[in-house]
């Protein structure tokens, strides 16, 4: 655990959403919290935390050196920029790329270490079997685009994508070399065992989200609250020898300073044990 470093998501200082020029432009749509940043780099630098990932289109939204200096006045790290597509089709694809890469070009002059991709989109007929290789493959564009850049890129399976529960995750990676970057509430919520998910794709996993979850009603919750124990994922983190940034995260919450509170205080709690 002494190689570990921790990182929280800005993503819930404010409604999660998208800009609305991306229901007409491919190109201009992008994820974003509609919150201020500077609050939540306060907020997760008194809770305790070292870095900070944050939504292309709130990375986006400032200036390199307007981004470089508020995060150098709250002591924080830019560890990883989330973006993501559809990745299916072939006409957008393009356009979803060239997305990807403004984020990787702002991350990588401010010394990011990672980028962070989710997607997979299902149709409105259903899934094909040949999605899972057009997404493998766009997968492998992000890849070369971070690699590039100096960046590790990573896949975030995620709730509502082609790729959830563990059969997906399997054959997702057999079909792509970039690396995963496991979430573990949205893996449980998609019937997966976190822990075991982390055992099975170690050599895979060099970036992590880390959040609780409960089943009903459904929500993501602070860590080690809800349905999923967090010490045997932790456990498995340990045993597989990982070292390096794990993002805490919530994607909505109440009081967003007080979740990334509870958060670290359950984090060292168990690392002090």
């Amino acid at each position: 655990m002494a190689g570990w470093k921790l990182a929280y998501h800005a993503n819930c200082w404010g409604a999660l959403g998208g800009n609305a020029e991306g229901v007409t432009s491919i190109t201009q749509l992008s994820y974003r919290t509609f919150g201020a940043m500077d609050r939540a780099f306060a907020d997760i630098a008194a809770a305790g935390y070292q870095g900070v990932e944050l939504f292309d289109g709130n990375l986006l939204d400032a200036s390199a050196a307007e981004m470089r200096q508020s995060l150098a006045d709250n002591g924080l790290t830019l560890v990883a920029a989330y973006a993501g597509g559809n990745f299916i089709f072939d006409d957008i694809l393009p356009d979803e790329l060239a997305r990807v890469t403004r984020a990787a070009d702002r991350a990588a002059e401010l010394d990011a270490p990672h980028l962070v991709v989710g997607g997979g989109a299902k149709r409105f007929d259903g899934v094909r079997e040949t999605d899972y290789h057009k997404l493998g493959g766009a997968l492998d564009r992000v890849k070369a685009i971070a690699d590039a850049r100096g960046l590790r890129a990573h896949y975030h399976p995620h709730l509502s994508t082609i790729v959830e529960g563990p059969s997906e995750v399997a054959k997702i990676f057999d079909l792509t070399a970039i690396d995963f970057c496991p979430d573990t509430a949205h893996l449980a919520a998609a019937g997966g065992d976190p822990a075991q998910l982390i055992r099975d794709h170690a050599a895979r996993i060099s970036y992590i989200h880390l959040k609780g979850f409960q089943k009903d009603p459904f929500a993501f919750t602070p860590l080690d609250r809800g349905d999923v124990p967090t010490g045997p994922i932790l456990e498995a983190i340990r045993d597989v020898g990982f070292a390096g940034w794990i993002c805490t995260e919530l994607d909505s919450w109440d009081d967003p300073a007080a979740g990334a509170r509870i958060s670290m205080e359950y984090l060292n709690r168990a690392m002090a044990d």
